[in-house]
C-alpha cells in the first residue's frame, strides 16, 4: 500500500496514542481516528486502526492482569458486546456524524456534572447493573462505530471512584474484549483487509512503544492528577468531536 509521508507521520502518532490508551490513559486512544481522518476516510481509519488496538492489547493484558474490577467487567463487557452488535446490524444506516454528537454531548455533561458537585462531598457510586447495561451497551455501540467508546464507559465507572491502577486495569481489559469481539464484524464489512493488515504490521511496534509509556505514566503520577488528567482529556476529546461534528455541517 502506497501513502504519503503526511500520513505516516499522523498514522505514527495516532499508534502511539492507541498504545498509550492500552497503557492506562484510555481516552488519548479517542484521538487516533480524528487523526487519521485528517489523511483518510475516518470509515477506513477505524479499520486500520482496530488491529493495533488489538495488538496493544495483548500487552495491556499483561501489565494489568492483578488490576481489575471483575464486577465492572462482569457488567460491562456483556452490554457492550449487545451494543457492538447493535453498532453491526446498524452499520449502513448510521451516521458517523451523530455519533460523534452524543460522544460530545456524554463527555460535557459529565464534566459539567463534575464541576458542579466539586464543592460537595459525593459518595461512590456502585457497579449497579441498570446503569453498567445503559453504559456499557452504549460503550460497545460508539466504540464499534468510531472507537468513541470511553465516554460513556467513563460515565458508568468514574463515579465509583476506584483507585487508579484499578481503573485502569478495567479500562484497559475492558476494551481488550471490546476490541476483539469488533474484528469479525469489521472484516466482514470490509473494514480490515490483507493491505490495511500490512500496514498495521509496520506500525505495530510504536503501539507497544505507546502501551508501555501509558502504563509508567499510570504508574508515577499522582492519583489525584491522574484522574484530574482524564477529565481534563475527556473536555478536549469532546471539544473536538463538536468541533467535527461543526466542520459536517458547515461544509
Amino acid at each position: 500500500m502506497d501513502h504519503t509521508l503526511a500520513f505516516w507521520l499522523m498514522a505514527v502518532l495516532a499508534t502511539f496514542l492507541v498504545g498509550a490508551s492500552k497503557g492506562g490513559l484510555p481516552l488519548v486512544g479517542m484521538l487516533a481516528v480524528p487523526m487519521m481522518a485528517l489523511v483518510m476516510s475516518p470509515v477506513m481509519a477505524a479499520g486500520l486502526l482496530l488491529p493495533l488496538y488489538v495488538v496493544s492489547d495483548m500487552y495491556g493484558l499483561w501489565l494489568y492482569r492483578k488490576n481489575y474490577s471483575l464486577r465492572n467487567l462482569q457488567i460491562i463487557v456483556p452490554a457492550a458486546a449487545v451494543g457492538i452488535f447493535i453498532g453491526w446490524a446498524t452499520a449502513t444506516i448510521t451516521s458517523e456524524v451523530v455519533v460523534k454528537l452524543i460522544v460530545a454531548v456524554i463527555g460535557l455533561f459529565y464534566i459539567l456534572d463534575t464541576i458542579l458537585k466539586a464543592r460537595r462531598v459525593v459518595e461512590p457510586k456502585p457497579a449497579d447493573i441498570a446503569r453498567g447495561v445503559f453504559w456499557g451497551t452504549l460503550t460497545g455501540f460508539t466504540s464499534f462505530v468510531s472507537h468513541a467508546g470511553a465516554p460513556p464507559y467513563q460515565m458508568y465507572v468514574l463515579p465509583q471512584k476506584l483507585d487508579k491502577m484499578t481503573y485502569a486495569g478495567t479500562a484497559t481489559i475492558a476494551f481488550a474484549i471490546i476490541n476483539a469481539l469488533k474484528l469479525p464484524p469489521y472484516w466482514l464489512l470490509g473494514q480490515i483487509n490483507l493491505s490495511s493488515l500490512e500496514t498495521c504490521a509496520v506500525l505495530a511496534p510504536v503501539s507497544m512503544i505507546g502501551a508501555w509509556s501509558g502504563y509508567r505514566l499510570t504508574r508515577v503520577v499522582p492519583e489525584k492528577l491522574f484522574f484530574r488528567a482524564v477529565e481534563l482529556a475527556l473536555f478536549l476529546v469532546s471539544l473536538l468531536l463538536l468541533w467535527d461534528v461543526w466542520k459536517h455541517y458547515a461544509a
